[in-house]
């Protein structure tokens, strides 16, 4: 009779191929927008589309901006500062995120005096509002992606009005063992900031991306990234100073701006332009937990197989090349 491994690893690499992933709905102030599914025809939405839910692949690659050959969509998010924001990453089958290894970084960009579904994002300079690492020594908080969670963050209390990109971005690193192993998931929504505030990142804190990367950076080439307590470092620009409040953006280490899960929460189900957004009161970055559905059943790992067997069966992001 085949050992359990035997049958088992076939699958994994199986379902680790298929399994990446996109923005499949952005919320603020309770109003949802449904992103296209990634090569579909496109229907009307704030997030800008994809070809391909695959894994951006080297830091250089010109699709880290926004993810893969992205375009505009023909809508705008109203938001004001200080409201709450969250982005809900599914597989393009909408089955719940398949991997748990690695940051999540959020990036905003001024398009000036046009509307984000006009302006060339090549010429993007962006600024970081919030980096997301690890909840413990072994845990990183985009493991709760995988269990019904939604990704939250917040526009900045004392942000200037205007026309913004704001970029979130998941950089798994279950394959970053190995040189040029981590993947990239980027994703770009098409904001008007509203209210009078009149903060802004210095010109030393924008950088471009593809540019603020490199593949050797220890933050995307990690071979320590499975030991239990390894330090990791954020790549990128620090957070803004102008959101931390501090003069060179540092924030507390380990997580950056962390964040913490909270109880479920459904997103509402509107998709249309908003014609105006209150300001939230929530300054704090959330994993917050979405209902699940019943295409999104959630897998349980059972509790009686022993550590090696879980690791070898169960693991979702066994550091294995695809």
């Amino acid at each position: 009779m085949p050992k359990l491994s035997s049958l088992l690893i076939p699958v994994l690499v199986a379902a680790s191929v298929a399994a990446h992933g996109f923005v499949h709905q952005f919320t603020v102030n309770g109003k949802a927008f449904i992103g296209n599914v990634p090569g579909a025809n496109p229907s009307p939405s704030v997030i800008r589309e994809i070809t391909s839910q695959d894994p951006v692949k080297g830091a250089k690659n010109s699709s880290v901006t926004c993810g893969n050959d992205s375009t505009p969509g023909s809508l705008i998010a109203n938001v004001n500062p200080g409201d709450t924001v969250t982005f809900d990453w599914r597989t393009a089958s909408l089955g719940p995120w398949p991997h748990n290894t690695g940051p999540m970084l959020t990036y905003m960009a001024n398009c000036g005096s046009t509307t984000c579904d006009k302006f060339d994002i090549t010429k993007a300079k962006w600024f970081k509002i919030q980096q997301v690492g690890k909840k413990n020594d072994t845990t990183w908080f985009q493991a709760d992606l995988m269990t019904g969670g939604v990704a939250t963050a917040t526009i900045p209390d004392t942000l200037a009005p205007g026309n913004y990109l704001i970029r979130h971005e998941i950089i798994a690193l279950h394959l970053a063992t190995s040189f040029n192993g981590a993947e990239f998931y980027p994703s770009c929504t098409q904001l008007q900031v509203g209210g009078s505030q009149t903060g802004g990142p210095k010109d030393s804190e924008l950088v471009s991306l593809p540019g603020a990367y490199s593949d050797n950076d220890p933050g995307i080439f990690d071979p320590d990234v499975f030991n239990a307590g390894a330090p990791y470092t954020f790549p990128g620009p620090p957070i803004a100073s102008f959101v931390t409040g501090s003069a060179d953006g540092t924030v507390s280490p380990g997580t950056g701006n962390s964040t913490t899960p909270t109880s479920a929460q459904a997103p509402a189900a509107s998709q249309t332009g908003s014609s105006s957004s209150s300001s939230g009161s929530s300054k704090s970055c959330k994993i917050k937990k979405r209902a699940a559905s019943q295409d999104n059943t959630l897998f349980v790992r059972p509790r009686h197989v022993s550590r090696i067997m879980r690791r070898l069966g169960f693991s979702h992001d066994l550091p294995s090349r695809r």
